[in-house]
């Protein structure tokens, strides 16, 4: 099932604009339910609440680990292709 609304520019440096958009959209949702969460009197919907707050703050972090990890490794190749250039000059 693809969104339609999503359009992948396929040119990322260092980072994927997807992912940062995800994050942005996760911590959106969160601020939602944060604030369900401080409306509702009800214990069975804030338990459910807390519980899916949690879950997207482990997607949450689990977004940064992989943006992490995507710009390290483009530096790491920066890096060893900016040697190569250092060589030919």
């Amino acid at each position: 099932m693809s969104d339609p609304g999503i359009n992948c520019q396929h040119a990322c440096k260092n980072t994927c604009a997807s992912l940062n958009e995800a994050l942005r959209k996760e911590t959106a949702i969160i601020k939602y339910y944060e604030g369900v969460l401080a409306e509702c009197t009800m214990p069975e919907v804030k338990t459910f609440m807390d519980e899916l707050v949690e879950e997207k703050r482990k997607v949450i972090l689990r977004l940064i680990q992989k943006l992490n990890e995507i710009h390290v490794r483009s530096q790491a190749i920066d890096g060893i292709t900016s040697s190569f250039n250092n060589i030919d000059g």
